[in-house]
């Protein structure tokens, strides 16, 4: 059984798939308290539900793409034979994690976005740096930045762990509504950073607070 927050179609506003379609389990608990986090209801509020449920629910859609998030989704057991299912089913298989959770027994097929906790986030000190190890050449990496400091930190990190050798994508995102997008642009032009600016479409589509999409 899997405790769910909410199964919704939309598109996928982050990683390098941004603008397309894609359906999204999102699951209940998470066991970090980011500064910036945009999901506080998915700490508590969720159903109990089979894997058969799951998987029909999404089936509904008709969509090939299906992101598991959270909360963070790999508190609970059985999200990976839910990842198993979905792969087997013929679907794209991507999996949201904070990178504070070990993603050695994700399914290697799955496409993994790792966070990176940055300072402003409150919780840098609980980032699992052995995941780098784990990483495939499809996954990504994900830094979510609120400040100047973020973004120094990130730096290191991305030069320290030569992370653009080891995925398909580094990802800066700012803080929607804290730090200018413009100012992190011209900072990643500025110091040649091999990465790429992130924002949140579904933010920009949609009110920031909206649910479901």
């Amino acid at each position: 059984m899997l405790t769910v927050n909410e199964i919704f179609h939309s598109i996928q506003g982050e990683s390098t798939r941004a603008g397309e379609p894609c359906v999204f389990v999102r699951l209940t608990a998470c066991d970090l308290r980011c500064s910036w986090c945009d999901t506080p209801y998915a700490f508590h509020q969720g159903e109990k539900r089979s894997l058969d449920q799951v998987v029909a629910a999404v089936e509904q859609y008709r969509c090939r793409t299906v992101e598991i998030t959270g909360g963070e989704p790999l508190l609970q057991e059985d999200v990976y034979p839910l990842m198993e299912r979905l792969l087997t089913a013929g679907h794209t298989v991507m999996l949201e994690t904070g990178g504070h959770r070990p993603i050695d027994r994700v399914p290697p097929s799955v496409v993994k976005i790792v966070d990176v906790k940055c300072p402003g986030s409150g919780e840098s000190d609980r980032n699992c740096w052995s995941n780098f190890e784990a990483l495939a050449p499809h996954d990504e990496v994900k830094f979510v930045l609120k400040d100047r400091e973020d973004y120094e930190y990130a730096c290191d990190v991305i030069a320290r762990y030569e992370l653009p050798s080891r995925c398909a994508a580094v990802l800066l995102s700012p803080v929607h509504g804290v730090l200018d997008a413009r100012t992190l642009t011209e900072w990643i032009l500025a110091d040649r950073l091999p990465a790429r600016l992130q924002l949140q479409l579904h933010k920009f589509i949609w009110t920031p607070d909206t649910r479901g999409v």
